[in-house]
């Protein structure tokens, strides 16, 4: 196998916060089958090439490294970009009447967009990674995108008491990058949430089978919300 599509598997692997065992699992072979896969010693088959692309969520032409007129998952600013209008949509429609919401709070209702949307389309709307962490899962990049925003000029952070808090500094938030049923299923969920207290929110996702099941810290795999209960998924947001 070429070493750029075995470079172009491990990029995706890093990229999502997967572990090199983890991935073996989940296409089916043994951790040195898939280290050998990865280093470019054994060719992938069909079956498998499927399966990465699933996982990973990239298209086999970003595996075997097809030039296309759209964006890949490796191109990162672009990836980066749209999960930042998925936190800025989430604090828009989500913070409390004056305009401001807690950090842990924020975290959440995305992690809950983007594990809702999956569980309605078979896909992330982001496709990152999120982990199970104390207060809840969150995503890997989600305390850096925090500070590029609040560097740009985009977000306000304050301190009150204990907790962290942000807000707009427009009263809209950009959404070139999001569909018009994404930007609908974020003001869905968020305004379900509007009121909520912090701690409701995270008992509600630490109840939730995702975080239930995995391991602290580790990558909580999208596919586990098609395992909970509809109830579970949607909460306060229910139809």
């Amino acid at each position: 196998m070429s070493g750029q599509v075995s470079n172009n598997i491990m990029r995706a692997r890093q990229a999502r916060g997967y572990s090199q065992e983890q991935i073996a699992k989940a296409i089916g072979v043994s951790r040195p089958t898939y280290i050998n896969i990865e280093t470019g010693k054994k060719e992938l088959t069909i079956s498998q090439a499927d399966a990465l692309s699933s996982i990973l969520r990239i298209s086999i032409g970003d595996i075997l490294g097809v030039a296309d007129d759209t964006a890949t998952l490796f191109d990162f600013i672009i990836f980066t970009d749209k999960y930042k209008q998925i936190i800025l949509n989430a604090l828009r429609f989500g913070a409390d009447s004056d305009g401001k919401i807690t950090k842990t709070k924020l975290a959440k209702l995305v992690y809950l967009v983007d594990f809702i949307w999956y569980y309605e389309n078979s896909k992330p709307m982001s496709g990152m990674a999120y982990r199970k962490l104390p207060r809840g899962p969150v995503a890997d990049v989600y305390f850096r995108a925090l500070d590029e925003m609040e560097d740009d000029g985009v977000i306000l952070r304050e301190q009150k008491g204990q907790a962290i808090m942000f807000s707009l500094v427009e009263k809209e938030a950009p959404n070139g990058k999001l569909s018009k049923g994404e930007v609908n299923l974020i003001k869905k969920i968020c305004k379900a949430w509007q009121g909520k207290s912090t701690e409701d929110i995270v008992n509600f996702t630490h109840e939730q089978l995702p975080w239930q099941i995995c391991l602290d810290g580790e990558v909580i795999p999208y596919g586990l919300i098609f395992q909970e209960e509809p109830e579970k998924i949607y909460g306060p947001a229910q139809v």
